[in-house]
């Protein structure tokens, strides 16, 4: 189960990605940035298909997400699999051990959560890596033969106390965010695409609401020791 570990690192990713960008006129990597990152904060919620791939691994769902730090994911490969947070606790059902793996967060990782969630939090990765295109303002494919343009910014860390090396952001014609690639401390590469991305659908909170089976084993605060 150890890409379900990386799956909890990365809704950190997740609560940054229904952005989109003002004007076609060329701007350099960081006030490309800043324009996505300005018009984010007009996002109060967003419906979206992800699909997550990590090594082999593949996953595919449904994400919502609302504001400041609600979010979930209904998976559709692994079936039934959940994923759900409010921003003080991570919650993930594995169906296919009948597990719950619950993560009270830290007062520091509730914060960042929610701080992801908003323009602030763009701006912290905006202090915390640097910003270039990856090849030129100009759209290039999304990958080899692909129809799709997309324009790429290359996020490199400032510190190793990040936890990704290199993001490379893929913004599609829309203005919208269509991949997100991640190199992780390890070299390992981790890619979530979104597609059929739809903002402020007015989700009702109940939407975050879940309650696992109550005849899964529960395993609780795996990842880290929660702060008192």
């Amino acid at each position: 189960m150890k890409v379900n570990n990386k799956l909890f690192s990365l809704v950190f990713l997740i609560l940054q990605i229904t952005v989109r960008s003002s004007g076609q006129e060329i701007l350099t990597a960081e006030n490309f940035f800043d324009r996505v990152s300005a018009t984010y904060g007009e996002v109060k919620d967003y419906i979206a298909q992800v699909r997550i791939t990590a090594e082999k691994e593949v996953m595919e769902g449904t994400l919502f997400y609302k504001i400041p730090n609600l979010l979930r994911i209904d998976f559709s490969n692994p079936e039934e699999q959940v994923l759900v947070t409010d921003g003080r606790k991570l919650t993930l059902y594995i169906p296919q051990y009948r597990v719950v793996m619950s993560q009270t967060l830290k007062r520091r990782s509730s914060a960042a959560i929610a701080a992801m969630a908003s323009r602030q939090g763009l701006l912290l990765l905006k202090r915390n890596y640097s910003i270039a295109y990856l090849q030129s303002p100009s759209p290039v494919p999304l990958e080899e033969k692909s129809k799709e343009m997309v324009t790429k910014l290359k996020l490199s860390w400032k510190s190793s106390d990040e936890g990704f090396r290199e993001l490379i952001l893929s913004v599609n014609s829309e203005g919208l965010i269509r991949r997100i690639e991640g190199i992780t401390v390890g070299y390992q590469r981790i890619v979530f695409d979104f597609r059929n991305i739809r903002v402020n659908q007015n989700i009702p909170e109940s939407r975050f609401r879940y309650d696992p089976p109550a005849s899964a084993n529960v395993i609780e605060n795996f990842l880290f020791d929660p702060e008192s």
